[in-house]
């Protein structure tokens, strides 16, 4: 979004929005047109688009699979492909893949989500390194569990234990303003995750054995 500055005030943001579904490649495509033609330097580039999966690979409706991956992990690369251009104009620019801790950690309840951010996350990983030389700036962020509008975790965790490692939207944006400020890579929100992601990493078959005991309510 454009933003001016304003006297005393600092600065205002004037915003506009195009309605895109980032699943569809080519609607990714129209819309990035559109906005690079009104401005054609883009300094921040946020994939924060995702859907959930609370189903197994053996019980997920394959028309739901293939929209998981399409949105979570192809809706971040049809968006950075559809806006580099304005991003390399830029000079220096940055982008934000909001992944998760699914990315690192297969969570057995919503595996086809746990996918679709692993494939994101190799993604995140593997432009930061293609990007930085062209002078964009890739972030990782890895939030937890958080309770949004799509994502009722507190409600749905089975576990009651899981229930009070929720956190709000609120958190995980202060967070992505800290890792721009501070130009950070790869981080984890709340930063204690980190530790599950390396216990998986480190005892795949002890950490699987835990998860199994984990889920979410039955309606």
């Amino acid at each position: 979004m454009p933003f001016k500055r304003t006297r005393g005030l600092g600065p205002r943001v004037r915003p506009e929005y195009e309605v895109c579904d980032v699943g569809r490649r080519d609607d990714v495509e129209r819309v990035a047109a559109s906005v690079l033609e009104r401005h054609p330097q883009i300094q921040l580039l946020v994939n924060n688009a995702g859907i959930p999966a609370r189903a197994s690979f053996t019980a997920i409706a394959p028309e739901r699979l293939e929209e998981v991956m399409r949105v979570n992990y192809l809706g971040s690369v049809w968006s950075l492909r559809a806006f580099l251009a304005g991003l390399e104009a830029a000079g220096r620019s940055d982008v934000v893949n909001i992944v998760s801790v699914a990315g690192t950690v297969a969570f057995p309840p919503s595996g086809p989500y746990s996918a679709s951010k692993h494939a994101q996350l190799a993604f995140s990983r593997a432009t930061a390194a293609e990007l930085r030389g062209r002078g964009i700036h890739v972030h990782t962020v890895n939030p937890g569990f958080v309770e949004t509008e799509g994502f009722p975790q507190a409600s749905v965790l089975g576990s009651a234990l899981l229930r009070r490692l929720v956190v709000g939207p609120e958190h995980v944006a202060r967070h992505v303003l800290t890792v721009l400020r501070r130009d950070k890579g790869e981080t984890f929100v709340p930063r204690w995750y980190r530790a599950a992601a390396v216990a998986q990493a480190l005892a795949p078959g002890l950490f699987a054995r835990l998860l199994s005991r984990a889920g979410y309510r039955r309606n």
